[in-house]
């Protein structure tokens, strides 16, 4: 089998593996997408809280940032596709037990095996691409098709959410992924060849106090929604999160195998790329968050309107992505994440201070295409930045790395802004607007910085 597979990959171009390969982060953009447009349908079907449905999507983000990084690892030892294959079995059973959930509690369950299954799928589909493509300038323009992708599966999902939602019901969205998903699985093991494995062992201590840390932190400001700062739930899981994260640093420094090796945060590039997909993750998961609620609670539009307006802002993440490496080319990259970042605050305070009362308007419609370009552009040249230079045996790291700033970020970024947003039932959407734009002002500032101090 691995020969007749590694014989079959010579005959096809690589980009078909790149597609196949591509359709896990698809898979998960467009979960995400139809799932944040269903938030409304899905919290009056189970009866649950605003906060609450936080939870639920946090419960999903939490488990695939904190895992995010074992999944690297285990892709460089045991073999990319070998994981590959694993999460995206993982996360298909998981999307048909979401849509059986008859209570919160069962798709949160539900959302946390989406979780386990992201987190072993994603950095081993692109640790498999970065071995497609070996030079810095090729991995660029696969990072350009990848992000393209993931911008369709965007576009895809802020039409099908709201359609499926509106004629099926919310359980329609996580019963759609499955066939993307096996499609995906054909692909990638007819056009990508069986990885070796890299001899070691894995960090289980880094994973338990990384996601237990990632967890504290998120739960800890989610239950400042209902509960307050000052609550005694919402103190423990700040203090717990912060304390579990301390005790991760120290296990990595003690570690022969750490699960992440922090001489890579020597790397100017690598650090400010990941600061800033931080950011860029908090800022991605609250908007798709908090505007289908807005929309659909505040303008009056349906789920089916209100994803035929996003369109514009999925189409231009798919152009944005696949602009980016030429915007790279001719700027230099980290001249292209400032440029991205700025787009992107543009397109923040727009929508912010936008006068919509009902409805969509022209006005609406700027500051979706301004927010998409800036997404597409940000998310793809901060990506190539942090893994165009990786090393054999390290680009799964490197790829979970990235993969697992963009989901702490979101899962961190999410729960702090629901914890000033939310006042009970009650949903702050300029006060959610305002922060979202605080998070990219505050990345256009680290990547000034770091170009002003030689970041190329």
């Amino acid at each position: 089998m691995p020969t007749d597979n590694t014989t079959l990959v010579k005959q096809l171009p690589r980009s078909v593996a790149l597609v196949g390969l591509a359709t896990a982060m698809f898979l998960v953009i467009l979960d995400a997408s139809m799932v944040n447009l269903a938030g409304s349908a899905i919290r009056r079907s189970l009866g649950l809280s605003a906060a609450e449905l936080a939870v639920v999507v946090d419960s999903y983000l939490v488990t695939f940032a904190g895992l995010l990084l074992l999944g690297g690892r285990l892709a460089d030892v045991l073999g990319a596709r070998k994981v590959f294959l694993a999460g995206m079995a993982c996360y298909l059973a998981a999307s048909a037990f979401c849509a059986l959930a008859a209570n919160g509690g069962m798709l949160i369950a539900g959302r946390i095996g989406q979780g386990i299954g992201a987190a072993l799928l994603m950095p081993s589909a692109l640790s498999l691409v970065l071995g497609l493509y070996s030079t810095p300038a090729e991995r660029t323009r696969a990072m350009g098709i990848w992000g393209a992708v993931a911008g369709a599966g965007s576009l895809i999902g802020v039409f099908l959410g709201g359609t499926l939602t509106e004629v099926f019901g919310w359980q329609a969205v996580f019963v759609t992924p499955v066939p993307f998903g096996v499609l995906g699985v054909l692909v990638v093991w007819r056009s990508v060849p069986p990885v070796a494995g890299r001899p070691g062992r894995f960090d289980a201590a880094g994973a338990v106090t990384i996601t237990a840390g990632i967890s504290g932190l998120a739960l800890g400001m989610v239950s400042a929604a209902d509960a307050g700062w000052s609550a005694p739930g919402t103190i423990i899981g700040l203090v717990v999160g912060l304390v579990a994260l301390a005790v991760f640093v120290s296990v990595e420094r003690r570690s022969a195998r750490p699960l992440v090796p922090l001489g890579v945060f020597r790397r100017k590039p690598v650090v400010t790329a990941n600061l800033v997909m931080v950011l860029i993750g908090g800022t991605l998961t609250s908007l798709f968050f908090f505007l289908p609620q807005y929309q659909q609670e505040v303008l009056g539009m349906s789920p089916l309107a209100t994803g035929m307006a996003q369109l514009p802002l999925a189409f231009m993440i798919i152009a944005g992505s696949a602009a980016a490496p030429l915007l790279a080319k001719r700027a230099g990259p980290a001249r292209a994440l400032s440029i991205a970042l700025a787009v992107l605050l543009a397109g923040f305070v727009w929508l912010a201070l936008d006068p919509t009362t009902s409805g969509f308007s022209v006005s609406l419609l700027g500051a979706f295409l301004l927010i998409g370009t800036g997404l597409g552009l940000g998310a793809v040249n901060a990506t190539a930045m942090a893994v165009r230079d990786s090393a054999d045996g390290e680009s799964g790291l490197l790829s979970g790395l990235v993969n697992a700033a963009q989901q702490l970020g979101g899962a961190v970024g999410l729960a702090a802004l629901a914890g000033i947003a939310l006042t009970g039932t009650h949903i702050s959407f300029t006060t959610a607007f305002l922060g979202e734009a605080a998070f990219v002002l505050v990345a256009l500032t680290l990547s000034l910085v770091a170009k002003t101090r030689g970041t190329r």
